[in-house]
């Protein structure tokens, strides 16, 4: 990629100087790979993972408690949604029964097991909320079509959505459960990602995710490449982000972004280059922020050219604010953003 310089994007996006971004790491006390990570406020963080892990702070990062429930430790917790600090639905995924959600009401002290999937056909990637009320978790296809399932409780009960509303699945197609980011949501609206088939995708859903529409993208699809990321700034722009993890140095055509609500898809003209797993918008109209194994990068301009700020390996970024971004990965690895 050719270099592009944080003052020039910064001027562009109307900063009056040069910000210089840096992840400050935070000591977890884990060594579980953290793909699951929920910024509520900056005090209260969630992050989720392997081995069963789901880990909270209220102090803003300088400490972490370990609150996972004590009979999963044998899931990987890919997704987490927090509403406050007691309040928080975790996913865990994989085939048939290791595809799970979890809730809890006081902080980790205690969780119930909402849902268990019962198809082996099934494997559930990712989750978002909607509001605090409705919730929607993804599964790969099951019979030739991608799978939702559903809650209008804040997730104490859940049901599948029939398929009829669901266009058919490409030959090979599934989504990636990388960075809890290939189902999100903004203003009501629902949108999933996609790779491994013919082509990278993106579906869409105005109505609670009961019927879908789905977009191609530029984004290269393969066996293991394809969009592992969504990011919203409102119901009108989006980036996503992918690649290849089998070759996480080299992502051609790795972002594109949409002005349209997800109805067309353009390469950004400057991407990071290579695979990114996760993306973040800090505001509405401020940077946005990409993570992966290679490193982190922020455009200032949309998502449209990228600078690579940092060469350490994450999975997963959130933001709740300008100043309040969190990244998450391997080893425990949990970071939060400084100016």
């Amino acid at each position: 990629m050719a270099a592009v310089s944080l003052g020039v994007l910064a001027v562009s996006a109307g900063f009056t100087h040069s910000p210089s971004p840096s992840w400050e790491l935070s000591p977890t006390g884990s060594t579980a790979r953290l793909r699951g990570l929920s910024v509520v406020s900056a005090s209260t963080v969630w992050a989720s993972g392997s081995e069963g892990t789901v880990l909270r702070t209220v102090n803003g990062g300088r400490t972490w408690s370990s609150v996972g429930p004590p009979s999963a430790a044998a899931l990987q917790f890919r997704d987490i949604a927090a509403f406050d600090a007691r309040r928080a639905v975790a996913l865990s995924i994989g085939t048939g029964t290791d595809s799970r959600v979890y809730r809890t009401a006081d902080g980790g002290r205690s969780w119930a097991e909402t849902f268990r999937n019962e198809d082996p056909a099934a494997f559930y990637d990712c989750l978002t909320f909607l509001d605090e009320r409705h919730g929607l978790a993804l599964s790969d296809p099951v019979d030739g079509r991608f799978r939702i399932l559903a809650t209008a409780d804040s997730g104490r009960s859940w049901s599948v959505v029939p398929s009829a509303g669901m266009p058919a699945a490409l030959p090979g197609e599934f989504a990636f459960a990388a960075s809890g980011t290939c189902l999100v949501s903004v203003g009501g609206r629902a949108y999933f990602a996609t790779g491994g088939g013919a082509t990278a995708r993106v579906f869409r859903s105005d109505d609670l995710g009961r019927t879908w529409t789905v977009s191609d993208t530029p984004v290269p699809s393969g066996p293991s490449a394809g969009i592992y990321s969504l990011a919203f700034r409102d119901r009108d722009h989006g980036v996503a982000v992918g690649g290849d993890y089998a070759t996480p140095s080299a992502a051609p055509d790795g972002v594109a972004l949409t002005r349209d609500g997800g109805r067309t898809w353009t390469p950004a003209p400057r991407e990071p280059g290579e695979y990114r797993s996760g993306a973040a918008w800090m505001t509405r109209l401020g940077p946005v922020l990409a993570v992966g194994p290679t490193g982190s990068d922020i455009s200032f301009d949309g998502g449209r050219h990228w600078s690579l700020f940092d060469s350490g390996s994450f999975d997963a970024v959130e933001c709740a604010g300008l100043a309040v971004c969190f990244a998450s990965g391997e080893q425990g690895r949990i970071a939060r953003l400084r100016w």
